[in-house]
């Protein structure tokens, strides 16, 4: 196989992996959501904020010891800093969706709610997998995924195959 199609490939088992993360995360999102809007009397929207924090958490650390476990950890602040001021600007965009269905249009039942949330996700989602994978994340130049220390327990490295000639 050719280079454009091994890029192919690792550009699709990123994407596996960040949706993995990601799934994980819109389950920890809408829970924490429904469960704030349940239990407390927080507008919809600050409920929403409270939920999206408390996914970015968890999704941090998903994305740098699963998704992108094999990138650079040389300057951890600089890529909590970049994580932080993307994650920032999701969370606007996210919110932003339900804050205009919430407030724009009078839409704020619990099914409309959870749909725009869901939605305004959705949007935010293809913002931070560009930004996390452009400049949060970076990969090592000329370098394949390798197990490093930041592993997960059990999992080892895959050497890449030698490329055969014909």
């Amino acid at each position: 196989m050719g280079h454009g199609s091994s890029g192919l490939r690792r550009l699709v088992h990123e994407a596996a992996r960040f949706g993995a993360v990601g799934g994980a995360g819109l389950l920890v999102n809408l829970g924490v959501f429904n469960l704030v809007r349940h239990l407390t009397d927080l507008p919809v929207v600050r409920a929403s904020v409270v939920a999206t924090v408390v996914a970015i958490v968890f999704n941090y650390v998903g994305f740098r010891y699963f998704t992108y476990r094999d990138r650079d950890k040389s300057r951890r602040t600089k890529e909590m800093s970049l994580f932080l001021l993307f994650s920032a600007a999701g969370l606007v965009i996210e919110n932003g969706v339900l804050y205009t269905a919430t407030y724009g249009f009078g839409w704020d039942g619990p099914l409309q709610s959870n749909v725009f949330k869901f939605l305004g996700i959705g949007i935010a989602t293809l913002f931070r997998f560009w930004s996390y994978r452009t400049w949060v994340f970076r990969a090592l130049p000329g370098r394949t995924a390798v197990a490093g220390p930041e592993s997960l327990p059990g999992t080892t490295a895959r050497k890449p195959k030698a490329r055969q000639r014909a």
